[in-house]
Formats: structure tokens, C-alpha cells, sequence
């Protein structure tokens, strides 16, 4: 167990925050409809990658316990 970590509160928060940026992305696509040129592909790709990252490795500290907290 690292002592240095994240608490699990701030993990819960990381977990709703990026599933909310996950949810409005997928709200604006549906929304507005696919990008049709690069840069509105790039801008979908990084924000998949960032907040569906986060919220994959988050839900891996909190399934393995992996906080200070211990709890």
C-alpha cells in the first residue's frame, strides 16, 4: 500500500468527475452529430483517452484498495 496516494474520497471525486466528462462528451456528440474534419476527431480522441484513462485507473485503485486510507 502507497501512504503517498490519493485519498479514497479524492478518488471518488476523480471517478464522477471523468465519467461526467466521458457523459458530456458523448452529450455533445449525440447532440451536434460526429466531427467531420481532423481537429474535431483529434479533440474527441484525447478527451476518450483522458477521461476514459481516469476513469479505468481510477476504478483499479478502487477496486484494489490501493489508498492511504485503508478503508
Amino acid at each position: 500500500m502507497n501512504k503517498y496516494g490519493p485519498t479514497r474520497s479524492e478518488l471518488k471525486t476523480r471517478l464522477g468527475i471523468s465519467i461526467a466528462g466521458l457523459a458530456l462528451m458523448i452529450g455533445g456528440l449525440l447532440y451536434r452529430g460526429l466531427p467531420t474534419g481532423i481537429g474535431g476527431w483529434e479533440a474527441v480522441v484525447i478527451a476518450t483517452l483522458f477521461f476514459g484513462g481516469t476513469t479505468l485507473w481510477t476504478l483499479k485503485k478502487l477496486i484494489r484498495r490501493e489508498h492511504p486510507d485503508g478503508l
